[in-house]
């Protein structure tokens, strides 16, 4: 069977990747073997993402931000601070400039990213499936799936996450390294309103990310990103509810009043790798298999969409042109305009781990005076809010809301 571009990963990066070109009439085979019966079982999993502004103009434009509109919550308001100790720094847009981003359950995401691929006239879904042959030659992709069944492109574009085995395949070199650390995911209800705000509180083993979540029938709810040492993990996740309640409580400084409810809980390992290209013979990668970065800022997802806007339009234009899609010079195109902004978020993020696990009184209040130096300097706050927003850097047009 033909197509035009073969995606191996329907996460939500391969996902959006195939709606945004059935949105400009490309078609595309998306492989994946995850089974949506356990992937979209109903129940709140503790996992949320916050989805940039730009991001979210892109999921409007190709048709998903209407499927989940009014269910995520606003961010209107970002406070950073080292600690509990005096000083913060604060990002609070105008109101003509609109929210900094929006906050998603993960499974509200991908259920709704599911059912537009369904529904899509030129996406062909193929859950459970596994690409167990994928052959680039001058001449096109050939794919051989686990149900015998053969497909073929000009283009073979891996959505399939951090350790991809069509990235390895390609003979692409990544750098990686750990931080020793995890996350704690997951989500509680607090008695006082969140308004709307998302803070981080850093702390020497890393950030406390307090993420606001709409309201629900028991009340006000934020979901967090806990860093930890990665030997404290395991313990983090073994507590009772109450315990783990007065661990997060003590972190917040009790600021939301009393913590109930929580979620379910997960930890993953937290590190860093980036590709050295993210093109090779008709194969572009996009999401984690390009990059994975520290949730430091919460632009792991966001890295993610701006491939899908860029990718998505270099493709879009070259079909115009009558130019193959696997041409070298598009995938160039691609690598150049995605290479360098990726690697400039990956080193930033990664600078700021590490600039703020430095311990002692010193590296506190120099943290402390940075922060507050930006909060009273407008042209570096406004930059800041800017990449909070996905906004910097040459936008896709998908990213400011309009077709290819």
């Amino acid at each position: 069977m033909d197509t035009d571009v073969i995606i191996l990963g329907g996460g939500l990066v391969g996902a959006t990747l195939a709606l945004a070109l059935d949105a400009h009439s490309l078609a595309s085979i998306v492989v994946d073997p995850a089974d949506p019966a356990v992937t979209l079982a109903p129940g709140f999993d503790g996992r949320a993402s916050a989805v940039a502004s730009a991001s979210g103009r892109m999921l409007d434009a190709i048709g998903v931000g209407a499927r989940i509109a009014g269910k995520g919550c606003a961010i209107r308001h970002i406070r950073v601070s080292d600690g509990l100790a005096p000083g913060k720094l604060d990002f609070i847009p105008d109101d003509d400039d609109g929210a900094l981003g929006t906050m998603y359950e993960n499974k509200l995401l991908r259920q709704s990213l599911f059912d537009a691929a369904t529904a899509a006239a030129r996406v062909d879904l193929r859950m459970q499936t596994r690409a167990t042959t994928v052959d680039r030659a001058a001449t096109g992709v050939t794919a051989t799936l686990d149900d015998g069944t053969t497909v073929r492109a000009p283009l073979v574009v891996a959505a399939e996450g951090r350790n991809s085995p069509t990235r390895a395949a390609a003979g692409i070199t990544v750098a990686r390294w750990q931080y020793d650390h995890a996350a704690i995911i997951g989500a509680f209800h607090h008695e006082k309103s969140h308004e709307n705000t998302a803070y981080e509180i850093f702390y020497p083993a890393g950030p406390f990310a307090l993420l606001p979540l709409p309201d629900d029938a028991v009340g006000h709810r934020s979901a967090i990103v806990w860093t930890v040492d990665a030997v404290d993990a395991p313990g983090m996740l073994k507590l009772g509810e109450r315990a783990f309640l007065a661990e997060a409580s003590k972190r917040m400084g009790g600021f939301l009043g009393e913590l109930s409810d929580a979620s379910p809980r997960a930890s993953y390992p937290l590190g860093f790798h980036h590709a050295a290209r993210i093109t090779a013979e008709r194969l572009a990668l996009v999401g984690d298999a390009a990059h994975g970065i520290h949730p430091i800022a919460g632009q792991g997802l966001n890295l993610g969409f701006r491939d899908v806007a860029a990718l998505a339009e270099v493709l879009v234009e070259g079909r115009r042109l009558g130019v193959d899609l696997g041409d070298a010079a598009l995938l160039d195109r691609y690598q150049r305009w995605r290479g360098l902004d990726t690697f400039m978020t990956a080193w930033a993020t990664d600078t700021l781990t590490r600039l703020f696990g430095v311990k002692g009184r010193t590296a506190s209040a120099v943290r402390r005076a940075g922060m507050t130096l930006v909060d009273h300097v407008p042209p570096l706050k406004a930059r800041f809010m800017a990449e909070a927003r996905g906004e910097s850097g040459a936008l896709p047009k998908l990213l400011q809301g309009l077709m290819i």
